[in-house]
């Protein structure tokens, strides 16, 4: 992009004519404080010349003395007017009064000049689509006419310049311009076009169809009739950024006409609706809600509830990284739930409720909040709830509650879709912790044993600092209770035991059924005397165990041998130390733990 050539032409004195390309020139004028700024441009074709959308009153004798700095106005022979209202055509009965030559005409589609014609003016209304949708200048200069229905109003057209690849765009490519420069210098300036498009055309669908008429042209210039000039770098640009826009703004409005905030609005409810879109995480869905909601809710905390059965919801929230969580409902939110839209307060077009907050929020100040309510589309009754806590209160007009409501479905299928996920990972984790898990006992199978014990034992080698027992346990005793009780209490008091180790040993360690009434038990990050008290407490807690019925006067005991592994010690090695340390635990009376120092100390522990 020449940076200079825009940077020289926004610098130029606009009380003069601005030369944009070879012979065409910016012969308009700046309105103090007028974000809708409407630009009148010359041709120079000599007795040819073209004047395009020649302006309202408000700007025409700027626009005529500026004329006659270029060439004098008799030169002009078409006056091009690309739709009819005023701020382009109500400086016609003042150009009509200056025309003297006989083959002037003004140009315009037929739906136009039906309207012009009340100017009561002299100067001829030439049709463009009588003339063959072009006009030949001669000397190579052709102007072909574009017909862009709609867009704004049904005889919308644009005049392309063959010669200097000028589109004059009429109001397609406007913007509105607070801070006013003739050429727009960056991509940003598409927020100028875009409130403008989406509240002026009628519909994407036709803005669309205008565009891909445009596009194919040969353009080095847009030259629209509000807001900024487009330089040929950024038009690639903004016709992608029409095309992917919304228009028809004021379809949104059932009283407020106020188009900026209309077009926040509109911008908002399609953030929302494509992050629900392109985001799996939960945690993103959130975080895109919140931002593209900021300019609109003032808060920066949002979490959501969704009903399982009985008083039971999943709680979605920041605090737990939108993982969700069982919780039960508060009484306040609970009377939310499973209501009809007919029980809601607020106007038909959609639900909203700012309430206080029951409870203490996590954020200073926040003590309202905005809920919305979650719809089933089957059932069309809550079955979950948003709420945005407010920084401030705030007052929520139709339009804004109209949002709320279009974005109530979508966000209704993304918390469904987010339990959903959160149900298979559950599902999943079951299916695997039963794969890995004894289902008799709960405790870990041999299968996943070795692939524990193998990363902790990689630990250990890496740090050698770090520690690992092996504790082998065997119930005393147990094929007499099979014997003379029944596989079944035999079972039950696999249980039993398996329970008191579950609940003896910590969350790092990893008790194991070897198989029959053998157990393991690989304790991490202990010592020999540590691991001993650990075990001494289960051994104890066991032999504590009653059982009903025909055992009830049956004690049942353990006993274990453990073995301290050494860095780089094959596995195989300690599990059979300690398996020999818990044979002498047994043959030495049971009911006991019995230690057994590394192969590198022979002298027995005391």
């Amino acid at each position: 992009m020449d940076k200079s050539w825009i940077k020289r032409l926004n610098a130029a004195d606009i009380g003069e004519p601005i030369l944009i390309a070879p012979h065409t020139w910016w012969v308009g004028w700046n309105l103090t404080n007028d974000p809708f700024q409407c630009h009148t441009y010359l041709i120079e074709q000599g007795d040819n010349s073209i004047l395009l959308d020649p302006g309202g009153q408000l700007t025409w004798n700027a626009t005529l003395e500026k004329i006659e700095k270029v060439i004098p106005f008799a030169k002009i022979r078409y006056f091009i007017c690309h739709h009819q209202d005023p701020d382009i055509t109500s400086s016609l009965p003042a150009i009509d009064r200056l025309v003297t030559r006989s083959d002037a005409a003004i140009l315009s589609h037929w739906r136009a000049n039906a309207l012009l014609k009340h100017y009561a003016i002299t100067t001829p209304l030439a049709c463009v689509e009588k003339m063959g949708w072009h006009l030949d200048l001669g000397q190579g200069r052709v102007l072909k006419f574009v017909f862009t229905p709609y867009l704004h109003f049904p005889g919308a057209f644009c005049t392309f310049d063959t010669l200097s690849g000028i589109l004059f765009s009429s109001d397609l490519f406007g913007g509105f311009t607070d801070d006013w420069k003739l050429v727009a210098e960056d991509e940003n300036h598409f927020e100028n076009i875009r409130p403008f498009h989406e509240h002026y055309m009628p519909h994407k669908d036709v803005l669309i169809h205008g565009l891909s008429k445009l596009e194919p042209l040969p353009m080095t210039m847009i030259a629209p009739q509000h807001g900024s000039i487009i330089p040929g770098e950024l038009i690639p640009f903004m016709f992608n950024q029409l095309k992917a826009m919304d228009c028809g703004l004021f379809l949104m409005t059932r009283a407020n006409s106020d188009f900026m905030r209309l077009s926040r609005l509109n911008r908002m409810l399609k953030d929302v609706i494509q992050s629900m879109i392109l985001h799996r995480d939960f945690k993103e869905v959130a975080n895109a809600i919140l931002t593209a909601t900021e300019s609109l809710i003032p808060s920066n905390h949002i979490e959501f509830y969704a009903k399982l059965d009985d008083d039971l919801v999943v709680h979605l929230a920041p605090e737990s990284g939108f993982r969700g969580t069982t919780a039960q409902l508060s009484p306040e939110y609970r009377a939310f739930i499973g209501l009809s839209r007919d029980h809601w307060k607020g106007n038909d077009i959609g639900p909203y409720m700012v309430i206080d907050l029951p409870e203490t929020p996590p954020s200073p100040g926040a003590t309202r909040g905005l809920l919305l309510p979650l719809f089933s589309l089957q059932t069309h009754l809550v079955n979950a709830l948003v709420i945005f806590r407010l920084n401030y209160d705030i007052e929520i007009d139709d339009e804004l509650a109209m949002v709320l409501s279009r974005i109530s479905e979508p966000l209704g299928v993304a918390i469904e879709r987010e339990t959903i996920f959160q149900n298979m990972e559950k599902e999943r984790d079951s299916i695997y912790q039963r794969s890995i898990r004894d289902p008799l006992t709960n405790l870990y199978t041999r299968v996943y044993m070795r692939d524990a014990a193998d990363r902790l034992c990689r630990v250990q080698d890496r740090d050698p600092r770090s520690k690992l027992v092996v504790a082998m346990l065997d119930i005393d005793h147990f094929k007499s209770v099979n014997d003379t009780y029944g596989h079944g209490c035999g079972d039950q008091v696999l249980q039993q035991v398996a329970k008191v180790l579950l609940e003896g040993v910590r969350s790092a360690d990893v008790p194991v059924r070897l198989g029959g009434e053998e157990f393991v038990t690989f304790l991490v990050g202990v010592d020999l005397n540590i691991a001993k008290d650990i075990m001494d407490r289960v051994r104890l807690r066991v032999s504590q165990l009653t059982f009903n019925g025909v055992m009830s006067d049956r004690q049942v005991t353990i006993s274990a041998g453990l073995a301290s592994r050494h860095v780089g010690e094959p596995l195989d090695e300690v599990i059979n130390r300690a398996d020999i340390a818990l044979y002498q635990a047994k043959s030495s009376g049971r009911n006991r733990v019995i230690l057994t120092q590394d192969p590198e100390s022979q002298s027995p522990l005391p």
